[in-house]
């Protein structure tokens, strides 16, 4: 029997939900762990400061994600397990956190992406008729905006710069621009979430007004545009090499330690 806070939904409904959180979790928790790979190696002290925070509340956040999962799934996984006992091919992050830390640059560069779409999609979902979706958006969203000045402040420093600073930036944006668009590409449940309320806009939009927003700081800045998202039926799935490597190293302690929790 369906118990936990999904139990009164629709099946399609409780499923296109849970899929939802699966990949808001798993984005929260791939670009935390890929960031915090940076600590002890920043390029500046308090950086190395910040970005280790910053990598925390992304963890923190994903935690909190999954619990809910949990909650809403009920199909008896607890949060450690959703999140460490599966294999590379069942994650399901948005191909952009599959890139490879790469230098500062390229950090930056995927975490303004990926921080501006996000702050969209917390955007919409503050309004999601599912209470604890509501609630938990609410409490993550506050945190995100600092993520947001403060990667906001990085990216401009790059662009603005002489030489290689620009450059790294350029070479950055043209290596993982393209994947950009997938954290808010349609998931294949969308259609349940709308009927529901789950999701007060569809992705598509949410996805054109994240684009529109860029485009004065790419055009002050003298950037090229955003590239349409390449295939974007792929989204979040055919993980790459980067993420093997990166799944392994997180899940190393619970292999060692079944019983160990977070």
């Amino acid at each position: 029997m369906t118990t936990g806070i999904g139990g009164g939904l629709l099946p399609a409904t409780q499923n296109a939900l849970s899929l939802l959180l699966l990949a808001m979790a798993d984005d929260e928790f791939v670009i935390g762990f890929t960031d915090s790979e940076w600590t002890g190696i920043a390029p500046l002290l308090e950086e190395d400061v910040a970005m280790s925070s910053i990598a925390q509340d992304e963890i923190g956040h994903a935690q909190a994600f999954y619990r809910l999962l949990a909650n809403v799934a009920a199909d008896g996984r607890d949060a450690d397990a959703i999140a460490f006992d599966r294999p590379p091919e069942g994650y399901y992050h948005a191909r952009l956190l599959d890139h490879a830390r790469g230098d500062w640059a390229q950090t930056i560069v995927r975490r303004f992406l990926y921080d501006t779409a996000d702050a969209v999609r917390l955007d919409a979902l503050v309004e999601s008729s599912f209470e604890p979706l509501h609630e938990l958006v609410a409490k993550v969203r506050r945190e995100e905006r600092y993520h947001v000045m403060h990667v906001t402040t990085w990216f401009e420093r790059l662009a603005t710069a002489d030489g290689e600073g620009r450059q790294r930036l350029l070479d950055a944006l043209d290596r993982i621009a393209p994947d950009a668009g997938t954290v808010l590409s349609p998931l294949p449940t969308e259609l349940a979430l709308d009927m529901a309320g789950i999701l007060p806009l569809p992705f598509g939009e949410l996805e054109a007004r994240w684009r529109e927003s860029l485009l004065p700081t790419f055009a002050r800045l003298d950037l090229p545009a955003l590239p349409p998202t390449r295939d974007p039926d792929r989204a979040r799935t055919d993980h790459s090499e980067a993420f093997r490597r990166l799944h392994g190293e997180f899940t190393s302690v619970r292999r060692l330690d079944p019983q160990a929790t977070w």
